[in-house]
């Protein structure tokens, strides 16, 4: 029987390929696998404690509706990335501005710290999205500047997703991997090595309840969907949508509407590094017009239209 590789083996073997210096990854991979575990913990405790089911009773910056595991989520990742030592700042879609460590590190992070938490109550998969950024201001803080690099500068990105297994899902630029939490020895081990999605597809993941929202065009490419007896599957967490249609090959859309011509997703916390993994997969991820890692971000929260999943059935939607 073949040894299972665990994350941290795989990370010392893989290091050689990380631009920067031997150590560095795994320093920066331990806060989210740590922190993830302790997520998972929490997340299959919903129903049993009452204290991580429901709103907090506040909103985040994008005006949605925050839930108790949100902050959970955000506080923890936030806490085990400042204990490191390697991040100086981190931008989350919880927060309204940058956080600063002011310790410097080399490295700025991105995060979605719970993408999709409005299912937590109703037990459907969710999970933590984030990027990771060589620093390239000089002075004693980050700034700004630091995060408003495009996503091509990406020198690692992944997610977390907690379903009915949790899995931990990354890339460096060199492929994409991904590990699966073994509860029994609370180790991520590699099962998914040398991730590569189809080509194309046969799934289309889009949330027709804004059907009538839509541009000509894309309701033109759904239509063609259906007429191709492709299956309709839309979770609404978009981790769980984007890691199913990597997996078995579909696309995932979210467009601009009528009135929110800019789309929906947030470019740095979501958008960015899932296109990178799925670039490195195989895959394409565009805003419908330009490829998502070459939009250089102008604002924190920015929001980008996203059509990402299987190279042939995105370029058939860039045709529309």
């Amino acid at each position: 029987m073949a040894k299972v590789k665990t994350l941290a083996e795989f990370i010392v073997e893989r290091q050689h390929e990380f631009t920067y210096a031997t150590g560095e990854l795994s320093q920066l991979l331990t806060s989210f696998r740590l922190a993830g575990k302790m997520v998972n913990r929490e997340v299959n405790k919903a129903g049993l404690a009452e204290d991580i089911l429901g709103a907090q009773g506040s909103e985040n910056v994008q005006g949605e509706q925050q839930q108790k595991l949100d902050v959970y989520a955000n506080d923890l990742f936030i806490r085990m990335l400042r204990n490191q030592g390697m991040v100086c700042a981190v931008a989350s879609e919880e927060n309204d501005d940058v956080v600063h460590f002011d310790n410097g590190g080399k490295y700025v992070v991105t995060m979605d710290p719970l993408d999709g938490s409005s299912n937590i109550d109703v037990n459907v998969s969710i999970g933590t999205i984030f990027s990771i950024y060589r620093r390239v201001s000089t002075g004693p803080s980050a700034t700004l500047e630091d995060f408003m690099q495009p996503g091509t500068a990406q020198v690692a990105a992944g997610y977390l997703i907690y379903g009915s297994s949790t899995m931990l899902v990354y890339t460096t630029g060199h492929g994409v991997n991904g590990f699966t939490l073994d509860p029994s020895i609370g180790t991520f081990c590699l099962s998914h090595p040398n991730m590569t999605t189809p080509p194309d597809g046969s799934i289309y993941s889009v949330n027709e309840g804004n059907w009538h929202e839509f541009a000509p065009d894309v309701r033109a490419y759904i239509e063609d969907c259906k007429k191709r007896k492709m299956s309709a599957r839309y979770i609404g967490s978009l981790v769980a949508d984007v890691h199913r249609n990597l997996l078995k090959g579909g696309i995932y859309l979210y467009p601009g509407t009528q009135k929110a011509p800019k789309g929906k997703l947030r470019l740095l916390y979501e958008a960015n590094p899932l296109a990178m993994i799925v670039e490195q997969a195989g895959g394409m991820a565009t805003d419908g017009t330009t490829r998502i890692l070459e939009i250089t971000p102008s604002a924190l929260h920015q929001r980008t239209p996203l059509y990402i999943g299987s190279r042939a059935m995105v370029e058939q939607a860039m045709k529309r």
